[in-house]
């Protein structure tokens, strides 16, 4: 059991973690998508707008993915391993991307008070609890350095003891089930 968990391991932990491709996850895990198309309701709202801003865009894949952006788009990304990732895709479509870190203040001038100046509002808040399966603990190992948030400072070296159980758990129990929440807010 010790040497496919240390396979298993090594092997996550050798798979790169920059953009937002999740593809390496194919057949080891699973995540139920939202029920409200995120892509395609920005791609329609981005064909009518003048301005956008792509927050945290990670590797700027879904940014990249609207046929019609807006005349003026930004996105920003802390990570800067997605930066550099977003900077190449984007800059192309003339997508100005800059780094910013994650205490929430924007890098540029009057962002929130230009928002509210242009009139934004909430018309639209939905919330949904979403189903995720993953099959192996190389799968959980992958998810949690590419998703940082989840459990932040995460190490195969701190959280060693956690994931050998876990590891175990899945082996005799089959699948390890998770539920996320994921919200939209519509302006």
């Amino acid at each position: 059991m010790t040497d496919r968990f240390d396979d298993l391991v090594a092997e996550a932990e050798a798979a790169p973690v920059d953009g937002w491709d999740f593809s390496w996850l194919d057949g080891r895990a699973s995540e139920q998508r939202p029920s409200w198309r995120y892509a395609h309701a920005m791609s329609e709202r981005m064909a009518r707008a003048a301005v956008a801003l792509d927050l945290q865009t990670g590797g700027g894949e879904v940014l990249a993915g609207v046929p019609q952006l807006a005349a003026r788009t930004a996105a920003t990304e802390s990570w800067q391993p997605n930066l550099a990732r977003a900077a190449a895709l984007l800059r192309p479509r003339r997508v100005m991307v800059v780094a910013a870190d994650d205490s929430g203040a924007l890098p540029f001038a009057d962002a929130r008070a230009a928002a509210e100046a242009a009139g934004l509002r909430v018309i639209d808040l939905r919330m949904e609890s979403l189903h995720t399966e993953f099959r192996d603990i190389g799968a959980v190992i992958y998810f949690l350095r590419k998703v940082i948030w989840i459990v932040p400072g995460f190490t195969v070296d701190r959280h060693r003891p956690q994931l050998e159980a876990l590891h175990n758990r899945i082996s005799s129990d089959g699948p390890f089930q998770a539920h996320t929440t994921r919200n939209l807010q519509s302006d």
